[in-house]
């Protein structure tokens, strides 16, 4: 389970590593990180009832969710 501790601020900007998320994602949203991972956060999604999502806005808008390990800080 995430502790909230560790969780990125609301606001805070942060990176996707793409090569943890590659393998669940489509392409389009794989190219549209590749291109450009970085991201601000915009809150959280209770996932499974064992974690916490981050939801963040990419540079184009849109918003989606990622799990912790997914993100890094910076």
């Amino acid at each position: 389970m995430a502790e909230t501790k560790l969780l990125p601020k609301i606001g805070s900007k942060v990176r996707i590593n793409i090569n943890k998320v590659k393998d669940r994602l489509p392409a389009k949203l794989i190219d549209q990180i590749s291109s450009n991972p970085r991201v601000v956060t915009t809150g959280y999604k209770m996932t499974d009832g064992r974690s916490i999502g981050i939801t963040v806005k990419l540079q184009n808008g849109d918003e989606n969710w990622f799990f912790p390990e997914e993100i890094e800080r910076g």
